[in-house]
Protein backbone atom coordinates (compact mmCIF):
# COMPACT_ATOMS: atom_id res chain seq x y z
CA UNK A 1 0.00 0.00 0.00
CA UNK A 2 1.43 3.50 -0.68
CA UNK A 3 0.28 6.62 0.98
CA UNK A 4 1.30 9.89 -0.28
CA UNK A 5 1.20 13.16 1.20
CA UNK A 6 1.14 16.53 -0.76
CA UNK A 7 4.10 19.00 0.65
CA UNK A 8 3.47 21.86 -1.30
CA UNK A 9 3.37 25.32 -0.01
CA UNK A 10 -0.46 25.39 0.44
CA UNK A 11 -0.59 21.74 2.20
CA UNK A 12 2.65 22.85 4.25
CA UNK A 13 0.89 25.75 5.60
CA UNK A 14 -1.92 23.56 6.10
CA UNK A 15 0.02 21.36 8.63
CA UNK A 16 1.74 18.50 6.30
CA UNK A 17 4.56 18.06 8.13
CA UNK A 18 2.66 17.35 11.14
CA UNK A 19 0.46 14.91 9.02
CA UNK A 20 3.78 13.36 7.66
CA UNK A 21 5.14 12.42 11.22
CA UNK A 22 2.16 11.51 12.83
CA UNK A 23 1.64 8.65 9.78
CA UNK A 24 5.57 7.76 10.28
CA UNK A 25 4.77 7.20 13.84
CA UNK A 26 1.56 5.07 13.56
CA UNK A 27 3.24 3.07 10.98
CA UNK A 28 5.89 2.21 13.22
CA UNK A 29 3.87 1.71 16.23
CA UNK A 30 1.62 -0.36 14.07
CA UNK A 31 4.68 -2.44 12.57
CA UNK A 32 3.70 -1.93 9.28
CA UNK A 33 6.66 -0.36 7.74
CA UNK A 34 7.12 -3.43 5.57
CA UNK A 35 3.58 -3.07 4.40
CA UNK A 36 3.28 0.56 3.47
CA UNK A 37 5.17 3.16 1.32
CA UNK A 38 5.15 6.44 2.58
CA UNK A 39 5.84 9.38 0.54
CA UNK A 40 5.79 12.98 -0.66
CA UNK A 41 4.53 14.61 -3.61
CA UNK A 42 3.94 18.50 -4.27
CA UNK A 43 0.52 20.19 -5.29
CA UNK A 44 -2.36 17.57 -6.00
CA UNK A 45 -4.75 20.18 -7.44
CA UNK A 46 -7.03 20.48 -4.72
CA UNK A 47 -5.22 22.86 -1.83
CA UNK A 48 -8.61 24.17 -0.78
CA UNK A 49 -9.75 20.83 1.10
CA UNK A 50 -6.74 20.49 3.80
CA UNK A 51 -3.50 18.36 3.28
CA UNK A 52 -4.13 16.69 0.27
CA UNK A 53 -3.12 12.40 0.98
CA UNK A 54 -3.96 9.58 -1.74
CA UNK A 55 -4.12 5.83 -0.31
CA UNK A 56 -3.34 3.92 -3.36
CA UNK A 57 -4.31 6.77 -5.82
CA UNK A 58 -7.77 7.13 -3.73
CA UNK A 59 -7.71 10.80 -2.63
CA UNK A 60 -8.30 11.90 1.21
CA UNK A 61 -8.51 15.28 2.85
CA UNK A 62 -6.49 14.96 6.40
CA UNK A 63 -5.64 17.36 8.81
CA UNK A 64 -3.17 16.91 11.95
CA UNK A 65 -6.77 16.34 14.18
CA UNK A 66 -8.07 13.21 11.86
CA UNK A 67 -4.72 11.61 11.00
CA UNK A 68 -5.10 8.75 13.31
CA UNK A 69 -8.68 8.57 12.63
CA UNK A 70 -7.94 8.66 9.12
CA UNK A 71 -5.09 5.70 9.68
CA UNK A 72 -7.63 3.28 11.28
CA UNK A 73 -10.17 3.76 9.07
CA UNK A 74 -8.57 4.27 5.56
CA UNK A 75 -5.13 2.64 6.37
CA UNK A 76 -5.27 -0.50 8.88
CA UNK A 77 -8.97 -1.71 7.88
CA UNK A 78 -7.54 -2.13 4.47
CA UNK A 79 -3.80 -3.67 5.35
CA UNK A 80 -4.90 -6.11 8.31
Amino acid sequence: MKITVCIGSSCHIKGSRQVVEQLQYLIAQNNLGDKLELGGTFCMGKCQQGVCVTVDDEFFSVTPDTVEEFFKAEVLAKVK
